[in-house]
């Protein structure tokens, strides 16, 4: 599968000036709730709405959707509202009941996008489908599985495909739901810089109080549109509580966002930002040759350990080093994760080159 700008045109036929909206709550719940949400909803800048009609939960017991009813009430949002409608599939019976219910966009969700088994489950079922299809990312950070996920059903014949970010789950604590990863993002957008990709804040998010700046966020980063959850009773909702917010703040979010241009052909503009990326350019040539030198240091040091029976890894070393980084990154406006990342990284490395002396 190549990039193309064929993969944008179902977006463009929306015929939208801003970005694309899908809103709606986490699960369909009651008739009553669904089209309350959806009337409050139809005079936004929501242009689809979303509903979870199967909801595959991370342990048994937790409500796991209402099933195919809720495929009615979706029905009646788009015939008394007009807006589009889309919900979550993740296994072929899915898929058959949605398209009967003639539901306009249909995503794939983390759970689903981790399984090729799943996936191509799905795609069989959707083969030469005129349906939109979006396929959120993995729940771990592996930006092949989430591509591979979309190879499948392109190979099905299926051309109107979007993706999803809605962040990945770490065994480190953060104050997201889901680390958002944005690097992985963007490496998608290099490599499919046409495909549409929507971002998902609630679930990176977690909490709805962190939704704004996620979706700004995504924004900023070219961002073709938000999914974001809203519910009229956010704190009494049945699933994902924490992360809904109410139509009225939905809008107010939407009012507030900042849509920047892509990029402007002025002179001055040109001219200033060209000679910032040189200095950019200089100090990332700088990070590599300290990064080279560093490296070099810790051969010396496998060396040493290598000559007197020491072991590798050294956890005191190590956490003594991470504290003062931390405390230093803060100093120099850094955050403490962005700094936890990188010298987690250059741990690692440091290890792998001791190791090679070491077993050299």
């Amino acid at each position: 599968m190549e990039n193309s700008k064929e993969m944008s045109s179902w977006l463009h036929d929306f015929g939208l000036d801003h970005p694309l909206v899908i809103a709606g709550p986490c699960s369909a719940e009651t008739e009553e709730q669904v089209l309350k949400i959806a009337h409050e909803l139809k005079d936004t800048d929501v242009t689809v709405y979303r509903a979870g009609i199967w909801k595959p939960r991370t342990r048994p017991g937790m409500f796991e959707g209402v099933g195919a009813i809720g495929l009615d009430w979706l029905k009646k949002v788009k015939e008394q509202t007009g807006l589009f409608t889309s919900t979550e599939v993740a296994n072929k019976d899915h898929v058959n009941l949605a398209l009967e219910a003639d539901i306009d966009i249909l995503w794939i969700g983390a759970r689903s996008t981790v399984s090729p088994f799943i996936v191509q489950e799905i795609a069989d079922a959707l083969k030469g489908t005129d349906k939109i299809v979006l396929v959120k990312n993995p729940v771990n950070p592996d930006l092949a599985l989430w591509m591979g996920g979309l190879e499948r059903l392109y190979s099905a014949d299926i051309k109107k495909l979007g993706v999803i970010h809605r962040g990945f789950s770490t065994y480190d604590k953060s104050k997201y739901r889901n680390n958002p990863e944005w690097q992985i993002a963007v490496e998608f957008q290099n490599n499919f810089p046409d495909m549409p990709l929507i971002c998902d804040p609630s679930h990176i998010a977690g909490r709805r109080d962190l939704i704004f700046d996620i979706s700004q966020r995504a924004l900023d980063l070219n961002f073709d549109g938000l999914m974001i959850e809203s519910h009229w009773d956010p704190d009494n909702a049945w699933s994902d509580a924490k992360q809904q917010v109410t139509p009225t703040r939905l809008v107010e979010i939407m009012n507030d966002l900042k849509i920047r241009k892509k990029t402007t052909y002025e002179e001055s503009y040109q001219r200033e930002l060209e000679t910032l990326r040189e200095k950019i350019d200089v100090s990332d040539q700088a990070i590599l040759d300290a990064l080279g030198k560093r490296m070099k240091v810790a051969e010396s040091i496998g060396q040493l350990k290598k000559d007197n029976n020491v072991a590798v890894l050294q956890n005191k070393r190590w956490n003594e080093i991470l504290e003062t980084m931390q405390a230093e990154g803060v100093e120099r406006n850094l955050s403490e994760e962005f700094i936890t990342q990188i010298f987690k990284a250059i741990h690692q490395e440091s290890i792998n080159h001791q190791e090679k002396v070491i077993n050299g």
